[in-house]
């Protein structure tokens, strides 16, 4: 037997996995259940079968939970990424996979979120300075002799805007500026590849899509920056801004001349197919 080998603790008792796991989960239900759990909304999702998965966070730990269709129908308000919340439920073990998860079977606000916050308050600075006025909004180009897009080159959004465009329009050139949708360097990024199109002299840009997909409110969180939003109410063309799902806001959008629910959305919205001209 080797030196590490002897080190071992020696047991009477071999567990099969899945008898480790039951007997964990019993000893979780002796010792919290049921569990009241106070933490911020994190990766909410719901799926076709009415069943909601998200986390639970704080400054020291995650949770994942699971709310099934018939405690997610009780639900009085539509839980989103960002929100402080209480939950009630049951601790058990996931045994396929051998997680911790929370079953949740309610919740009720508990306040709002860090992150949803610093939203809201800088959603209300911006909108007293006028910057979401429908005055300076400005209608879409009819016909736009050439569209200005920025996001990533790594982003599904990408695929499915050009895909869209050369569909629809495949006259009209695009001009594609790169930028990072996510981290720390991303609102420099984002605010130099619009720069790049707003001073851009050798093609006429007429509209500008800013698009990426969806995701949690930590991925989104760039486009809440408030250099990023100034600069585009600085536009010299009207921007459509195409940034998460249909139920995502994001300060961009309300800086945006138009907003779009999708990126391919964003495309649709700025292109018109030319059968619909020459009929």
């Amino acid at each position: 037997m080797s030196p590490a080998a002897s080190l071992l603790p020696i047991s009477d008792t071999v567990w099969s996995v899945g008898a480790l796991c039951r007997a964990i989960a019993d000893a979780l239900q002796a010792r919290f259940n049921p569990v009241t759990v106070r933490g911020e909304l994190t990766g909410f999702s719901r799926a076709a079968s009415g069943h909601c998965y998200f986390s639970l966070k704080d400054a020291t730990g995650q949770l994942r939970c699971a709310m099934f269709k018939r405690a997610a129908s009780g639900l009085d308000f539509a839980p989103r990424d960002g929100e402080l919340v209480e939950v009630q439920g049951r601790l058990g073990i996931y045994e396929p996979r051998g997680d911790l998860q929370l079953i949740v079977e309610g919740m009720r606000r508990a306040g709002q979120g860090s992150l949803f916050e610093e939203f809201l308050k800088l959603k209300a600075k911006l909108e007293s300075e006028g910057l979401f006025d429908a005055a300076r909004k400005r209608p879409l180009p009819v016909m736009p002799r050439a569209i200005g897009l920025v996001t990533s080159l790594g982003a599904a959004a990408l695929h499915d805007v050009v895909t869209a465009l050369q569909r629809r329009v495949p006259h009209i050139p695009v001009v594609l500026a790169p930028a990072s949708v996510q981290g720390a360097n991303a609102p420099a990024e984002l605010m130099a590849a619009l720069s790049a199109l707003y001073q851009l002299k050798t093609v006429p840009i007429d509209v500008i899509l800013l698009v990426r997909g969806g995701g949690a409110l930590e991925d989104l969180w760039v486009f809440n920056d408030e250099a990023l939003a100034r600069l585009m109410v600085q536009s010299p063309v009207p921007i459509i801004c195409g940034v998460g799902h249909e139920t995502d806001f994001t300060i961009a959008d309300f800086c945006a001349d138009l907003r779009a629910p999708t990126p391919t959305a964003a495309a649709e919205l700025v292109a018109q197919p030319r059968e619909a001209w020459l009929g």
